[in-house]
């Protein structure tokens, strides 16, 4: 069966063709590092590494790319509570989003491209719309004029004499339609750039703006505008073309729109032949947001719950639908990893034992093998169905509960056949580990380190400094970061 996907550009369901019929650009937007990653962050990567591991298991060479936008106002709004400087709380950030990237075990990409690296190829990219007549500069700032782009609006289906404005509202005097968008901003960041962003826990405005990153440009000192990092990014480290462009659902407009203009603009090519978006995670009817403070971090989920519950959670709707966290879901997850672990367990344990014979065919075990083999390939080829795959596993699990139960002797080649589908499918696809609690591990592993940092603070309580630092320094050689936060120390596995 060949793999269909749901392509935001056509509005259709189309059969996959990539350009090299060897090998997958795929490209992901990825967080702005400001905040702590929570769950819906998480649902994004967790299908993407799905998405890029079924297309390997296809037989492709998969080139998957994903960014760090560590060039923002936000991050600027967070200096002085999670570090002295724009870069700093970036970094800080960063590194927090690797540990949880790494934490819910999914693949690495490629590159990890950051912004702040790539500002020469976004202002060879600007000069290039500039030199062409699909960009203009005011005051030190570069614009995209909409009206020279003659499908404008082709992905999120706009029409651009419709559209409101765009950017914030003091550029409006400057750009010639007011649906136009920064490709370069003048200058550094303003107070008001932050204002609403900003924490208690924050330095003060005046302050933060000061470490705010600028370059040098052609049209002097300044900042990249928004969309058109991810344009330079995915040209630098795929190719101007790419297969699969995948991001939230949000980000069709401005985002996407906008990375389509400049990027055809510039080149003349497809940007991208096939646009995948995540629907929302949402919590309480609303989406789960940084900004909205109602999200759940990775960190708190995998130390609760591990690895294992959080990837079910997280699969258990495909990426297409709209999917919801609430304490029955997060329990529903926990119960279909428990049958899918148990299932494996008894598989293994029945393969394993004496009474699994090499002439003792259990057909029904056989059959049930072959009926999970092909109704989770048919889901994965039906856009990536993740939800519908996790049942095939499932019932899987069911055929190897009634083989053991019914049966004094086993049948050692259907329960080795089932063995290998839970490892290639269950483990290869949907990047969960059977075999072992892990899970079990993660949170005693925390316990113990949450254990040697409450005696960490009663040392430093009682004055004993040294002492804290001895178990500080005990903690990081074991491979745990501690970061001593407002809310107390945490330790980072």
């Amino acid at each position: 069966m060949t793999l269909r996907v749901t392509n935001t550009l056509t509005g259709e369901r189309e059969a996959f063709e990539p350009q090299d019929p060897d090998s997958v650009l795929l490209y992901y937007c990825g967080l702005t590092t400001s905040d702590p990653a929570h769950l819906g962050h998480a649902r994004g990567w967790v299908h993407v590494d799905v998405m890029h591991r079924w297309l390997e298991h296809l037989g492709y060479d998969v080139r998957h790319v994903e960014n760090f936008t560590d060039v923002n106002e936000k991050i600027v709004a967070r200096v002085g509570e999670d570090g002295a400087s724009e870069a700093a709380v970036a970094e800080h950030y960063v590194g927090q989003t690797i540990r949880d990237m790494r934490s819910l075990n999914l693949l690495r990409t490629e590159v990890y491209p950051r912004v702040s690296e790539h500002v020469p190829e976004i202002i060879d990219l600007v000069e290039t719309l500039v030199e062409k007549g699909y960009a203009y500069e005011v005051n030190g700032s570069v614009y995209f004029d909409v009206t020279e782009f003659e499908d404008y609006g082709k992905l999120s289906n706009q029409d651009v004499e419709e559209l409101d404005s765009q950017g914030d509202p003091d550029e409006r005097s400057d750009k010639r339609n007011p649906a136009d968008f920064a490709l370069w901003k003048a200058d550094g960041v303003s107070e008001g750039d932050i204002a609403e962003h900003q924490h208690e826990e924050a330095a003060p405005a005046e302050e933060a703006c000061e470490t705010a990153q600028t370059w040098d440009s052609p049209w002097g000192e300044g900042r990249p505008g928004w969309h058109i990092e991810c344009s330079a990014m995915s040209m630098t480290h795929l190719d101007d073309t790419i297969d699969i462009h995948v991001g939230g659902q949000d980000l069709v407009f401005p985002h996407h729109e906008n990375e389509i203009a400049q990027s055809e603009a510039a080149t003349g090519e497809t940007f991208a032949r096939y646009w995948l978006h995540v629907r929302l995670l949402e919590t309480k009817g609303e989406k789960m947001s940084s900004s909205l403070g109602n999200f759940f971090t990775v960190a708190e989920f995998v130390a609760e719950h591990g690895a294992n519950v959080a990837r079910t959670f997280l699969l258990s709707t495909a990426y297409a639908n709209s999917a919801v966290y609430s304490e029955e879901t997060v329990q529903e997850a926990t119960e279909r990893w428990e049958r899918l672990e148990r299932g494996y367990q008894r598989a293994v344990e029945a393969a394993d034992s004496v009474d699994a014979h090499t002439k003792v065919p259990d057909d029904p075990l056989r059959a049930g093998v072959e009926t999970a083999r092909s109704d989770f390939e048919t889901a994965m080829n039906d856009d990536f169905n993740t939800r519908e795959a996790m049942t095939a596993l499932l019932d899987l699990a069911g055929a190897v509960n009634r083989h053991v139960d019914e049966h004094d002797e086993y049948d050692y080649v259907g329960l080795r056949r089932a063995i290998e589908t839970f490892e290639a499918f269950g483990e290869g696809v949907l990047g969960l580990s059977f075999g072992g609690d892990t899970d079990g591990d993660v949170r005693v592993a925390q316990e113990l380190a949450d254990l040697v940092l409450s005696v960490r603070e009663s040392e430093r309580e009682a004055g004993n400094y040294e002492r804290a630092d001895d178990l500080r320094d005990e903690l990081e050689a074991l491979g745990i970061t501690v970061e001593d936060t407002d809310d107390g120390p945490v330790a980072r596995f």
